[in-house]
């Protein structure tokens, strides 16, 4: 209930008559104020007159009044600047620090918003606003979309940002750290980032220029060589006694539990075996591949510096158990669209916000909007609904709002909610 007065009072979402005070005083709402989502009160810098008399200061929101006492607010001075408590019922007196009464307004919902609201939050349907979205403007859409895509943004940059924290600011390993989550493509990602922390960068640098070596660090950290296989071949065993050297050399950690690693429903080219193998392709041939791709000025530039395949004996394997037809196993179109999209920009994003540097970040932007649309199950969810999903920039939108909103049912926050609740005629 609360939220629900939060979002009326937010949007001026009125009855039709005129507001009064519970001691009868008239209420004319000129501002609202700005949402607080920090402690205090739930709104700042409120105008608004009562009994024709200006009044400017704070607004807090309770589901009933007593649970401003509750909540301590009569001995917080933090709260004696609220001119007006806004409830769904007043069930007492509030008054500040001094002891002097603070002025009451019981904020009723209006029906047809309360029913449309109830309609939102008991739906099957997803998305349960489905049927207002044909009748939407393109500039609403577009507007909604961006500002979705600027938190997408933001949360992916605080993702790495939390990398760096546990990295010593490694911007390098960090980047290598996020591509290897991303080569886990959903069912792998965890894995693939639990082992990437496991890899001793430093120690690989020193042999970053013999492939085998970096193999071996790779599959070892990786667990994949504890295995005693009783048909192993000369590659296997000399992969797991190179392996064993270096353990001894550089005291590495210990692997990754290989039961970490999931192959069910994975086609053999999206096995861990080869894509680790990609990995350490890419790792041997592109040093400083961070720097490189920072200075990538095109999707194409950034995209050829991503183009890996693997060391012969992948090209006959899938695993250490199962060989293959022979071929070259590259890394395929539509998985470096996946790293550019969840790697590479928003590093540049990211880097951007970090050196202060605007070009970086306009380049992420520009990047994401001259991709195509990721093809999942939410964009074929909203596209199902009668939005176009056109670029990847649409995309990560959409990702945004299907987990950071419609998952929560937090529609009160949603743009689409907001024109399903207000009575936007709808289509059909």
């Amino acid at each position: 209930m609360e939220h629900l007065l939060h979002y009326l009072w937010k949007h001026k979402i009125f009855p039709l008559q005129e507001l009064h005070t519970t001691d009868g005083r008239r209420v004319e709402v000129i501002d609202p104020g700005l949402p607080n989502t920090n402690a205090g009160p739930d709104f700042f810098n409120a105008k608004l007159k009562l009994d024709g008399v200006l009044w400017v200061g704070n607004v807090e929101l309770h589901e009933r009044s007593s649970l401003w006492m509750k909540h301590g607010h009569q001995t917080d001075k933090a709260y004696d600047n609220v001119i007006l408590h806004v409830v769904g019922e007043a069930d007492c007196d509030v008054c500040r620090t001094d002891g002097e009464p603070i002025p009451q307004l019981v904020l009723t919902c209006p029906a047809d918003v309360a029913r449309r609201y109830d309609e939102l939050r008991q739906s099957e349907i997803c998305p349960p606003c489905y049927s207002v979205l044909p009748s939407l403007s393109r500039l609403t859409v577009h507007s909604w979309f961006s500002a979705l895509q600027a938190e997408r943004f933001a949360r992916k940059a605080a993702d790495i940002r939390a990398r760096l924290d546990a990295c010593q600011n490694h911007w390098e390993d960090v980047f290598f750290i996020t591509l290897a989550r991303n080569y886990g493509f959903g069912l792998n990602s965890d894995a693939f980032e639990a082992w990437a922390r496991l890899i001793p960068f430093r120690a690989v640098d020193k042999h970053r220029d013999d492939l085998f070596q970096v193999e071996a660090f790779f599959f070892g950290q990786a667990g994949l060589l504890e295995e005693e296989l009783p048909d192993a071949d000369d590659y296997y065993l000399r992969l797991r006694k190179e392996f064993r050297y270096l353990q001894r050399k550089f005291d590495l950690p210990a692997p990754l539990d290989a039961s970490r690693w999931r192959f069910l429903r994975l086609r053999p080219g999206n096995f861990p075996h080869v894509r680790l193998a990609q990995l350490a392709s890419l790792y041997h041939t592109r040093p400083a591949l961070f720097s490189q791709v920072m200075e990538a000025d095109t999707t194409e530039a950034a995209r050829k510096l991503l183009v890996t395949s693997t060391s012969d004996y992948w090209e006959r394997h899938f695993t250490f158990r199962h060989s293959s037809p022979e071929r070259v196993k590259r890394v395929g179109e539509n998985a470096l669209n996946l790293m550019l999209i969840n790697t590479v920009i928003p590093f540049l994003y990211a880097y951007g916000l970090h050196k202060a540097d605007d070009n970086l970040c306009e380049r992420a932007t520009r990047f994401l909007e001259s991709l195509r649309a990721e093809n999942n199950h939410i964009t074929r969810l909203w596209e199902g609904a009668g939005l176009p999903v056109s670029t990847a920039a649409d995309s990560q939108a959409l990702i945004q709002l299907q987990r950071e909103y419609c998952e929560r049912k937090d529609c009160l926050r949603c743009r689409f909610g907001y024109e399903f609740l207000k009575g936007r005629k709808t289509g059909g």
